[in-house]
């Protein structure tokens, strides 16, 4: 990481302290008495979950990054970027980091309290995804040390430092959008990060996944429906090797009673809630759809749902296994 260069001497901090005698970022100005950073994108999560991908695609994307700023220093930092015209900052954060993180998780919401848009992406993934990466790569965990029986290829000892590192983030995860990396190749992992930022953090963005129950549970859904009860277009020959965005089978479903039902239903439940997450200033509210094969019931709901909520809120589309193809 390089240097931070000095700040130009159109900047101007008044001498107004925060809390703890910290310097409030509200009070430091750039020209015109405005503050210049455009976006600040914090990337944190679980060892081997992807984080380096994920900075690497807000790098390709525009951001200026920086890996494993110890928190401590992440206020000084922001102070000294404030600045610079348009910047976009992107900032990973780790388990190693691990003794800092009692400061980070008061200096995010206390940042968030003074009007700085700062958005959280928490990469998580399943203890045998992870095992997998790390058992690939033969690298060993950064907690190895913390774990007594620590050898290589020793499973109970690496899954026991995984769970560590995740009672250790148990606490930023809640401030975070998490993105559950278990069953994403690099290259989707990538569009996906990119898409959130663009959509951007100064409102609620509604996420529609559809996925196949087989393959697991999405780890970043707030909720889960299942489709399974409903009409499989799997069954019907020629529908098989179509998906849920094919119009023959939006026809066929839609035909279905029980399917507009469970639609208007789902629909119902989401915008009775949705002014409550809004509230909250949430920047993603993810709607799981499950169904057998991830291929043709889950992926039409969610299609259909995003276009029915997407006058009223941003919405972003995933399909985790047709993605995967």
């Amino acid at each position: 990481m390089s240097e931070p260069e000095s700040l130009p001497d159109t900047t101007s901090l008044r001498e107004i302290e925060g809390p703890q005698g910290t310097t409030s970022l509200r009070e430091i100005e750039g020209p015109q008495g405005t503050t210049s950073l455009r976006e600040i994108v914090l990337v944190t999560g679980i060892s081997g979950s992807g984080k380096s991908v994920a900075l690497h695609a807000l790098e390709d994307a525009g951001f200026f990054c920086v890996d494993n700023l110890p928190p401590e220093l992440l206020r000084e930092f922001l102070r000294l970027e404030l600045g610079r015209r348009d910047r976009r900052l992107a900032i990973a954060v780790d388990v190693r980091s691990a003794g800092s993180l009692p400061h980070l998780l008061p200096l995010i919401q206390q940042l968030r309290g003074e009007g700085v848009a700062i958005q959280v992406i928490f990469l998580d993934a399943s203890t045998d995804a992870l095992v997998r990466r790390f058992s690939e790569t033969r690298r060993p965990h950064p907690l190895s040390s913390e774990v007594p029986g620590d050898e290589p290829g020793n499973r109970h000892a690496l899954v026991d430092a995984i769970e560590i590192e995740r009672g250790l983030l148990a606490e930023l995860r809640e401030l975070a959008t998490v993105i559950d990396t278990s069953q994403l190749r690099p290259a989707q992992l990538r569009i996906w990060v990119r898409d959130m930022v663009r959509a951007g953090s100064n409102r609620l963005t509604l996420v529609f996944e559809s996925f196949a129950f087989k393959y697991g549970v999405p780890l970043d859904a707030d909720y889960v429906f299942d489709v399974r009860v409903l009409p499989n277009p799997h069954y019907v020959r020629e529908l098989k090797p179509l998906t849920g965005r094919d119009g023959p089978v939006a026809d066929y479903l839609r035909a279905q009673a029980e399917v507009g039902e469970m639609l208007e239903q789902i629909g119902a439940f989401i915008a009775r809630w949705l002014p409550a997450f809004e509230s909250d200033q949430r920047s993603y509210l993810t709607v799981a759809i499950g169904c057998t094969g991830g291929q043709h019931r889950s992926v039409y709901f969610a299609e259909t749902l995003a276009e029915r909520f997407r006058s009223r809120s941003a919405t972003l589309i995933r399909h985790r296994e047709l993605d995967a193809r």
